[in-house]
């Protein structure tokens, strides 16, 4: 089955993002984030809540009844004055966020998304996360690389970085990605979202190795120079190495005699087992574990770090070949409605960017009739041909197997990392927990809706999984995949542009009796 990919959820610059290079609108913010009179608001959060109901398998996964009915009470007492448009949308996002699905995701109307995009507003530096700081990561004469920002405009770290945790939705209680992406990720739209356009930015900062506070002004610049600015960044050379966008799919190497490396950056090598490129995915893998067993090889290094998920059975095929035990994708999957679109007359599409026709529209309500035939008790299962057993293949690796995760593997690489947590042999996981759950997910199949009167569009997975995950003592529930070593990238790596985790696995296997 098809798996969201949560790469899209993460595109902070938003899916529906025109080209630069389109005619810039003569007309006002206000004509785009225009004031949204009470009953307006009203009626949005209605349809938005109705539609989660009606939709939604997963609104009631995390939190209870009483508690989302709390959270919907606090927003309908928020919008009982005029409100414009990005104020409503914080709103939505804190709704959305407080379901407890990675797979969330809310989008203003995409003329606001245009218009703030062609403004010469953006914050020009890089950021990055590092040890629970804003550390700055951009190579200027004003600031040097490595210094603590303390405030930007005057707002501190701690308040910039709590702000943006709404953005980063996460399966269940997961933290991970809010940390680093209310850093990493949250300084294009999203601070225009929180903060509004500004002409500059005082950045108040100390340097590495000093207490002394300094404030440098600096102006704002445009999309096109941010983007730019950010192809330049001091850590570029160590985020590149699990960067899907610069790396291959999938490849392996050998880094030393006894250590093969196999990277999966992303589950799009291909579409579906129909899918031309999926035999030869499947051959590659097959010529790497013959490698692996003809050459004795003592140790594996599974790279899946920022892997953000993709399609149905890539993420399996390596398993197989890790274990000893046959598994499924899920051991329940169901929708909770019945054939057609719940409200359909809000219905967008699954993508922001394209609204999706009456025959695209006919064509996913025949899928939809295909996987999930009929709804009893309120739950439509999965039809059992879309959920088959995978059993180990030869030869099956033997040696002691390392898995690399971070907190930006989601969706299907964090399925994956699930699955070798409960049943790889002689697996060690190093890293930090993956913004995916461990236990389960809400995912498969996404649909978007749009609000009537604020035109925001609200993105959710509507089939609600249990994965074959048994119960482990040190895995919560409502948590991403739990490391045995957790590892944060290092300040002094940092500074000397070293892969912290990859060094200490190799600490590792270098320690092994």
């Amino acid at each position: 089955m098809r798996k969201v990919l949560f790469f899209l959820l993460l595109a902070h610059q938003g899916w529906a993002q025109p080209s630069l290079q389109a005619k810039k609108p003569v007309d006002s913010l206000s004509i785009y984030n225009r004031q949204l009179a009470p009953g307006e608001m009203k009626q949005d959060l209605q349809v938005f809540l109705d539609i989660r109901k009606k939709a939604n398998s997963g609104l009631y996964r995390y939190r209870t009844k009483k508690q989302i009915d709390s959270i919907y009470k606090w927003a309908f007492a928020q919008v009982r004055q005029p409100m414009s448009t990005i104020d409503f949308f914080k709103i939505i996002l804190q709704l959305t966020d407080f379901e407890g699905s990675c797979h969330n995701y809310t989008e203003p109307n995409a003329g606001l998304v245009r218009y703030l995009n062609q403004q010469r507003g953006f914050f020009p530096f890089a950021l990055k996360y590092i040890e629970g700081q804003m550390i700055f990561n951009s190579k200027t004469d004003q600031i040097p690389v490595g210094s603590r920002v303390l405030s930007i405009n005057g707002v501190s770290d701690k308040d910039l970085m709590q702000s943006f945790y709404k953005y980063n939705t996460a399966d269940g209680f997961t933290q991970t990605q809010k940390l680093s992406g209310s850093v990493n990720r949250s300084y294009g739209l999203r601070y225009l979202y929180e903060y509004g356009i500004r002409d500059s930015f005082a950045i108040r900062f100390t340097a590495p190795g000093s207490t002394r506070q300094q404030i440098v002004t600096v102006p704002a610049v445009s999309l096109a120079e941010r983007e730019a600015n950010l192809l330049k960044r001091h850590s570029a050379p160590v985020d590149s190495v699990i960067d899907y966008k610069v790396q291959p799919k999938y490849s392996f190497k050998m880094l030393n005699p006894g250590t093969g490396l196999l990277n999966l950056r992303i589950f799009t090598m291909a579409n579906d087992a129909d899918d031309p490129a999926f035999p030869v995915y499947v051959a590659f893998m097959d010529s790497i574990f013959q490698v692996l067993d003809n050459n004795k090889i003592p140790n594996l290094i599974l790279d899946i770090r920022s892997n953000p998920g993709g399609s149905d059975p890539t993420f399996e095929q390596p398993m197989m070949y890790l274990t000893d035990s046959s598994f499924k994708e899920n051991t329940l999957a169901y929708t909770i409605f019945d054939n057609g679109i719940p409200y359909e007359e809000y219905f967008w599409g699954i993508s922001t960017a394209v609204r999706m026709d009456s025959a695209e529209k006919a064509a996913g309500k025949q899928m939809l009739k295909d996987y999930f035939p009929a709804l009893h008790n309120g739950r439509n299962m999965q039809n059992p041909k879309y959920n088959p057993a995978y059993h180990p293949k030869r030869p099956g690796f033997k040696g002691k197997l390392y898995l690399l995760i971070d907190e930006d593997v989601a969706s299907a690489a964090s399925h994956l990392a699930s699955l070798v947590k409960a049943y790889a042999r002689n697996v060690t996981i190093v890293g930090v927990e993956t913004v995916g759950g461990y236990y389960g997910h809400n995912g498969h199949m996404s649909v978007i809706y749009e609000l009537p009167h604020s035109k925001i569009k609200t993105k959710l997975s509507i089939v609600y999984v249990i994965q074959d995950a048994p119960v482990k003592p040190d895995q919560p529930e409502g948590r991403g995949i739990i490391p045995d070593y957790t590892v944060w990238p290092a300040f002094s790596d940092f500074m000397q542009n070293r892969d912290t985790q990859m060094e200490y696995v190799l600490k590792l296997i270098a320690e092994k009796p």
